[in-house]
């Protein structure tokens, strides 16, 4: 009787500490959320090629949102948008939190990305990150457990992805980045850091070409600078749950995914960015003629038939 008493104030107190640590996460989580001048800075330490040659260091910085869409117990989706000047906005990327998730689409190469399932246990009390492009294709994804110690908070995962966006149209010397991401909360705003690997990947191994230093800041700045992000999303919300929903139909095969991103001298975001601006000044909106004609876009930029062939 007595070790029965032990192990159930043991199970109780376990599961204390697991609820205390997944409200740390999730405020952890939600606290990358505000109106923030970003800062992007990317710098190559190291190569094994001694006659490899280093290229230029690159800065940036923006204004931009970030803002929850959805959020039930175990999932949190943080959009982000760009503020341009007074008036522009570019929806830029979306990142899903999810809480012990299993199913993941890993990047391997050339615009694919295979799908793997993990067991509970190696995912338990962790938090995936899925990562996604501007017009909410697949980037990608890594999971680790949120830590929080002395104060600080913060979360690290390592996984393969897609050429950044500042080297995709201007490097062809390598094809997948292997990507130590790690999120931390500070009291300015919160800081993604980077260490990254650019890989020549083949049907037979991977050889790193070089590695880079990724320092991106967030720090927050005055709500009312984001005014216009929050209107403009407002009034372009209800297409994009429908992108998302289509492209939810597609993960949900569990299939590999392939895309061309540029057919016809088109990018697949500019077709869904174009389409937007169709939709939204169509009224009355229609849900049903939106997720129609994104599904073909999406189609036409699918590898292979996946799925929408009752459309073709």
């Amino acid at each position: 009787m007595k070790n029965l008493l032990i192990f159930l104030l043991f199970i109780s107190s376990v599961s204390a500490y697991g609820q205390k640590q997944k409200k740390q996460d999730i405020a952890a989580i939600k606290a990358m959320c505000g109106c923030y001048d970003i800062r992007f800075n990317f710098a190559e330490t190291f190569a094994p090629d001694k006659d490899y040659e280093f290229h230029e260091n690159y800065a940036s910085g923006a204004l931009e949102y970030v803002f929850p869409i959805t959020e039930s117990k175990d999932k949190i989706v943080l959009q982000h948008l760009l503020v341009i000047g007074d008036t522009m906005i570019i929806k830029h990327w979306r990142q899903d939190w999810i809480y012990e998730n299993t199913d993941f689409y890993s990047f391997d190469k050339e615009s694919t990305w295979k799908f793997e399932s993990k067991s509970a246990a190696d995912v338990k009390g962790q938090w995936t990150q899925k990562v996604y492009q501007v017009d909410d294709s697949p980037r990608y994804e890594g999971t680790a457990t949120w830590v929080h110690v002395d104060g600080r908070h913060y979360w690290e995962s390592k996984t393969d992805a897609p050429l950044p966006r500042r080297e995709f149209s201007t490097r062809k010397d390598y094809n997948v980045m292997t990507r130590v991401n790690r999120h931390e909360i500070t009291d300015f705003g919160w800081v993604h850091e980077q260490d990254n690997d650019k890989v020549i990947r083949t049907e037979v191994e991977d050889v790193l070409l070089a590695q880079e230093k990724g320092w991106n800041s967030y720090t927050k700045t005055g709500d009312h600078k984001c005014d216009v992000a929050k209107k403009w999303w407002n009034k372009n919300q209800v297409y994009w749950a429908d992108v998302r929903l289509v492209w939810g139909e597609l993960f949900a095969q569990k299939e590999t995914i392939a895309i061309n991103m540029k057919v016809e001298d088109k990018i697949m975001f500019q077709r869904l960015f174009a389409l937007e601006k169709e939709m939204i000044d169509a009224q009355p909106y229609s849900s049903d003629i939106a997720q129609s004609k994104i599904k073909k876009v999406i189609l036409k930029h699918l590898k292979s038939d996946q799925m929408f062939t009752s459309l073709k």
